[in-house]
């Protein structure tokens, strides 16, 4: 099996998860897709493959030498998010890519003039949606590549590696994907995720992040009685949202540059919830931005009484990079493995986090390596074939230059 059929396989499940949920995974239809994997994994001669109450799946490709070098891991997961429909996906590909407008479906097209990065894959063979779903290399691509070098390493036994193993997550798009991820059971001196986007994609920079929810508690009168008495929680959520930085929204930054998000406004005269997300690259402005979602809350309870407002913040993952410094040579060796491929890195922040960021904090350090995907999350998501095939054998690489760590 190609690498480009086993992605299309995964391509028929729907794995989106929920942010709504409280169960782990947070969707059943998740599971589904946990046991084809387990058995694909089994199938292709994996060793010691579990596949947890919980929907963690756990695998080894055994070491093929005698010395001691250090066991390392690759990881994915197999949810996709829920800011789209991921049921019923319908791929196309488009061969030879030749730069010009491709028609998804009628009335729908992805155009290099709204998405230049098409035009960084003329001449590649693209993956694309039909319009109406994302394609869900985020991160099945990723899985892929992964289960496709475990089976290209198996049936090349000239490449000597050590011990490698292999893991895939429920739930990384709602921020609960590292929660129940057993990291003694893994095993692994250190691991990469394989959720990064482009060709070339390094990161070990990500976002502090933190959620805010805030309740503001209203009062409900009759509009004709209402002076002095009525508080119109609907007034007062828009009042404190226009509190935060105008300019400092996902939409006015980049870079390193943090933000607040508003996700959702849930409202009506005697209550309303605004949830929010907050990020930064900079611990201490990351400390700020929480703070002012607090200081915020305590104006609006001065002024309109105290209990009026509430936040509850709590923290999501902090930035890995503090966690990699200290072990570069995880670095050095990607960068290697990536020069012995042809592959150009693009080492940049990541605008998010991954697994990889809570993962390094629980004490295995695991930077994000590129999955090829482009455009994640909606119906113009697209993925080149040959990415794909970059990373695999990126991915290749990195076992074989491990199997000869300490020579």
């Amino acid at each position: 099996m190609d690498i480009t059929e086993r992605f299309l396989n995964y391509t028929k499940f729907d794995t989106q998860s929920s942010e709504e949920s409280d169960r782990v995974p947070s969707t059943p239809k998740q599971l589904i897709f946990a046991e084809y994997l387990k058995k694909e994994l089994e199938r292709e001669g994996l060793d010691d493959v579990e596949l947890d109450e919980k929907g963690y799946i756990y695998a080894t490709l055994p070491s093929n030498i005698k010395q001691e070098v250090p066991t390392i891991g690759f990881i994915s997961h197999y949810d996709t998010s829920p800011d789209c429909s991921g049921a019923d996906i319908k791929p196309q590909i488009v061969r030879n890519y030749d730069g010009a407008d491709i028609l998804l479906s009628e009335g729908i097209v992805s155009s290099p003039k709204k998405f230049p990065e098409l035009l960084q894959h003329v001449g590649e063979d693209l993956l694309v949606t039909d319009g109406h779903t994302l394609l869900g290399a985020d991160d099945k691509a990723g899985i892929a590549e992964i289960v496709q070098a475990m089976c290209y390493l198996r049936d090349h036994k000239e490449i000597k590696h050590g011990k490698i193993r292999v893991a895939f997550n429920p739930d990384e798009e709602i921020g609960m994907g590292a929660h129940h991820f057993d990291v003694e059971k893994f095993g692994c001196e250190w691991a990469y995720t394989m959720d990064g986007g482009d060709i070339g994609d390094l990161e070990f920079e990500n976002f502090n992040a933190a959620s805010a929810k805030v309740t503001i508690k209203g009062v409900s009168v009759h509009p004709g009685y209402a002076k002095g008495k009525m508080v119109n929680a609907n007034r007062l959520a828009a009042e404190f949202a226009a509190m935060l930085p105008a300019d400092e929204t996902p939409e006015t930054t980049e870079g390193y540059q943090g933000f607040y998000h508003l996700l959702g406004i849930q409202s009506n005269i005697e209550l309303a919830r605004l949830s929010y997300i907050i990020r930064d690259h900079d611990r201490e402005k990351f400390e700020d931005r929480k703070h002012l979602i607090k200081h915020c809350v305590e104006q609006m309870n001065q002024k309109y009484g105290e209990g009026t407002a509430e936040a509850e913040v709590k923290d999501q993952y902090y930035n890995m990079k503090e966690k990699i410094d200290p072990n570069m040579h995880v670095i050095d060796l990607v960068l290697k493995a990536m020069q012995e491929c042809g592959v150009a890195p693009k080492v940049e922040p990541i605008r998010g986090g991954t697994d990889g960021a809570q993962l390094s904090f629980k004490g295995l350090p695991c930077p994000n390596i590129f999955a090829g995907g482009v455009n994640f999350h909606g119906p113009y998501e697209f993925v080149s074939i040959q990415s794909m095939e970059k990373a695999m054998q990126v991915i290749v690489k990195i076992c074989e230059l491990t199997g000869d760590y300490n020579n």
